[in-house]
């Protein structure tokens, strides 16, 4: 079953970043899912199916927004990774 989030907002704020309604709507949704994925919560797979793209798209997206690929994954995980190979 798929949910609907309400969220308000004055028009001056979508007009600032030069966008229209919609177009506002679907930059709130993008981000929205490219910063939990940045944070660790949800995987690009789940992401990108909510956004209705594939994984290879999304993973795309994330440079427009200078998100690694690697999401959560840091120099910590990297060097452990190096260590138990």
């Amino acid at each position: 079953m798929n949910r609907m989030i309400k969220i308000e907002y004055p028009e001056s704020l979508a007009n600032t970043l030069k966008l229209s309604g919609k177009d506002f709507e679907t930059e709130i949704k993008i981000t929205s899912l490219v910063k939990l994925y940045e944070l660790g919560k949800i995987s690009s797979g789940v992401a990108a199916k909510v956004l209705g793209i594939s994984r290879i798209d999304f993973l795309e997206l994330l440079a427009k927004y200078n998100v690694s690929v690697l999401g959560a994954y840091d120099i910590n995980d990297l060097n452990e990774d190096i260590a138990n190979a």
